[in-house]
């Protein structure tokens, strides 16, 4: 036992660095772990003193538990065999399918990243582009929503930066999970988004076994009291107006709900620009006929260089106002009740998309877009009577309106316009740049169903 062995030098090296991860992975890192999970549950606990609405265990259980749980449902399971017979495939193969894409859904919530990274960043971008106006709903009917009901909130998309806005807007009462799209799972950006609590979605998959992993992740979010936040339309905007909802994700929520489960309460939530920093692409796309738009990356790295040599120079100028309204939750038990349960989803849709129509605010840009494309060419003091008198038809009805005279409102509005040589101003004259036509009628669109007949009538 005492005798001397002889070995190589790199054998001796692998020896020892084989020693060093095992005692590293059997002893260090699980107490490590143990380490940070109990400052993180600690840091959680108390910032659950402050949220109207603390963040449920769910969110905060590990991902790689959430993967094995989701992969185990007795429903996933079924949906593995019944694929493994249509494909003809080994069941072994079909359940390894099923674990890819639950490792694509499923998030992996970072409370630190969220609160002290994440919002801090949504609420300097959010102010830094815009001025940012809340709607005449008050928040605190937000924070004082049944806390065992699960929230949704329900939003029109009319830019990516809604998440951000909203994120900011809500980091005062929870922690939302966002579900988003395939744009979001790119390197650097899918890391950073799972950490924020988003989930992956494929917009374009249909796939049997895909949409009963998914279904089942968002339905166990729902049970779970997850705060969650959607978008039905299914993408942004083309045109400006709210679109019909797509019932994926809704349906998800609302099947196989019964009486006595935790409750489901939907918030309708409005959003509306001065500037939306897509138009151009999103314009481009309504009159193609294609969603599927890709910026150009020299595009993106010119605008971005531009915007940081504007900022450094004090010469940037802030992109108007954003603005987002609440409309009156709705309450899924209220809905159950009154419709068979395979239509609880399209009830739901349409009451809340409803809503979220009712207070989409209305904005300087998308009021004076709007008197441009009746008249074309018009005296500047007839465009503020014109403005003036649409804000003044609007009064009582709830909806986030410019606080401003209207001459403030046209001004600022007419600034942005002017900066982006869409519209000229000569003398006492405003009129429509030849070929903006279609620039206009994306913000104005954005408000006219306030102005419609039915509306009118409310």
């Amino acid at each position: 036992m005492s005798n001397t062995v002889t070995l190589p030098l790199w054998l001796l090296i692998l020896i020892l660095l084989f020693a060093a991860v095992t005692f590293a992975s059997h002893f260090l890192f699980p107490s490590v772990r143990w380490f940070f999970r109990r400052r993180m549950e600690r840091a959680v606990a108390e910032l659950n003193k402050r949220l109207a609405r603390p963040i449920e265990p769910f969110k905060l259980a590990r991902r790689y538990d959430m993967i094995q749980r989701l992969i185990y449902d007795p429903e996933v399971t079924r949906a593995i065999v019944e694929y493994a017979k249509e494909e003809r495939v080994p069941e072994n193969v079909a359940f390894e399918k099923a674990r890819h894409y639950a490792r694509e859904i499923v998030p992996g919530f970072s409370a630190t990243a969220y609160f002290t990274i994440g919002t801090r960043f949504a609420k300097w971008v959010s102010t830094t582009l815009y001025r940012v106006r809340l709607g005449e709903f008050d928040i605190g009917k937000v924070e004082a929503l049944d806390r065992d009901a699960t929230v949704v909130f329900v939003m029109n998309h009319r830019s990516n930066m809604d998440y951000i806005l909203v994120g900011y807007l809500m980091s005062r009462a929870s922690a939302l999970s966002y579900a988003a799209g395939e744009w979001a799972r790119l390197w650097p950006l899918g890391p950073i988004v799972r950490m924020m609590g988003a989930y992956f979605i494929r917009r374009k998959s249909r796939g049997a076994l895909y949409r009963k992993v998914l279904a089942r992740y968002v339905r166990m979010s729902t049970e779970g009291g997850v705060t969650q936040a959607i978008f039905p339309e299914g993408g942004l905007s083309l045109d400006g107006r709210v679109g019909p909802p797509k019932l994926g994700l809704l349906s998800y929520m609302v099947d196989g709900w019964s009486e006595g489960d935790r409750d489901v309460i939907f918030v309708p939530v409005a959003l509306n620009y001065d500037r939306v920093l897509e138009d151009k692409f999103l314009i481009k796309a309504e009159k193609s006929g294609n969603r599927r738009f890709k910026p150009p990356m020299m595009t993106i790295v010119r605008v971005s260089l531009r915007h940081f040599w504007q900022r450094l120079s004090f010469r940037f100028k802030p992109f108007g106002t954003a603005s987002v309204g609440f409309g009156e939750p709705v309450r899924l038990s209220e809905i159950a009740g009154t419709v068979r349960p395979d239509q609880r989803a399209e009830a739901v849709g349409k009451r809340v998309m409803d809503h979220v129509r009712e207070v989409v605010p209305v904005m300087p840009v998308p009021l004076v877009s709007r008197v441009l494309l009746e008249r074309r060419d018009v005296a500047r003091g007839e465009l503020e009577r014109d403005v003036g008198a649409m804000i003044e038809g609007l009064q009582g009805r709830g909806l986030t309106l410019p606080r401003r005279a209207a001459t403030e409102v046209v001004r600022d509005a007419l600034a942005l316009l002017t900066e982006r040589k869409i519209v000229r101003e000569t003398g006492d004259r405003v009129a429509i740049v030849e070929g903006s036509e279609d620039t206009h009628c994306f913000y104005a669109n954005s408000i006219a169903h306030h102005f419609s007949a039915s509306a009118s009538g409310n």
